[in-house]
C-alpha cells in the first residue's frame, strides 16, 4: 500500500468505510498477528487478540492524529495493549516471558531483528538514569505508564514527560548512529 492509498483509507476508515478498514486489515494484520503471537505465544489467543485489536481500531479510527506519529505505530500499540492485557490476564507474573520476546523488533515484512545487534543497548546507556529506568519498565517490561508511576511513585506526568523525551533522544541518537552505517 503505497504512503497516497494509506492517507486515503485512514480518511476513509475515519470516515466509517468498511473498505478502507479491509484494506488496512489485509495490509497489517500480518505483522500484527506476528506480535501477538510473540507475545501471547499461543496462536489461538493471538487471533482472538487481532480481531479485538482490530475492533478497536474501527472504533477509535477518529482518535488517530498523523502528527503524533505513524498509523502503523499507533495500530501496533493498540495491538501491542491489548495483547499484553491478556498476557495479564492468563498469567500470575506478567514480565517473564513479555521480556523474553521484547528483545526483537519485528518490521513490516516480519523479519526480526535482535535488539543487541543493533546496539539499542548502547544508545539506552546515552541516556539519563531516570530516562533509562522508564524506558525499561515501558518497553522491556512492559507495564503501562501509570503502572510505571506507581511502581516508582512518581506522578503520570513526569512518567510521561521522560519517557516522550528519552524516545526523542533515542530517536535522535538511532539516526546519528544510521549515518555513519
Amino acid at each position: 500500500m503505497t504512503e497516497k492509498d494509506l492517507e486515503l483509507n485512514i480518511k476513509n476508515l475515519q470516515n466509517g468505510s468498511q473498505e478502507a478498514f479491509s484494506a488496512i486489515y489485509d495490509a497489517y494484520s500480518g505483522p500484527l498477528f506476528g506480535l501477538c503471537n510473540k507475545i501471547l505465544n499461543d496462536s489461538n489467543a493471538a487471533e482472538d487478540v487481532l480481531q479485538e485489536s482490530f475492533v478497536k481500531i474501527w472504533k477509535n479510527a477518529n482518535k488517530f492524529r498523523k502528527g503524533k506519529g505513524s498509523f502503523y505505530t499507533w495500530m501496533l500499540n493498540i495491538t501491542r495493549n491489548t495483547a499484553v492485557d491478556r498476557y495479564r490476564k492468563v498469567k500470575k507474573n506478567p514480565t517473564d516471558e513479555i521480556q523474553n520476546h521484547e528483545a526483537y523488533v519485528s518490521n513490516v515484512k516480519g523479519q526480526q531483528l535482535n535488539i543487541d545487534k543493533i546496539g539499542i543497548q548502547d544508545l539506552l546507556s546515552g541516556l539519563p538514569d531516570e530516562q533509562q529506568v522508564i524506558i525499561e519498565y515501558l518497553y522491556y517490561k512492559g507495564y503501562t505508564q501509570q503502572e510505571t508511576a506507581d511502581e516508582l511513585e512518581m506522578p503520570l506526568g513526569t512518567v510521561k514527560s521522560r519517557s516522550r523525551t528519552a524516545l526523542k533522544a533515542l530517536k535522535e541518537l538511532f539516526t546519528i548512529l544510521l549515518t555513519w552505517i
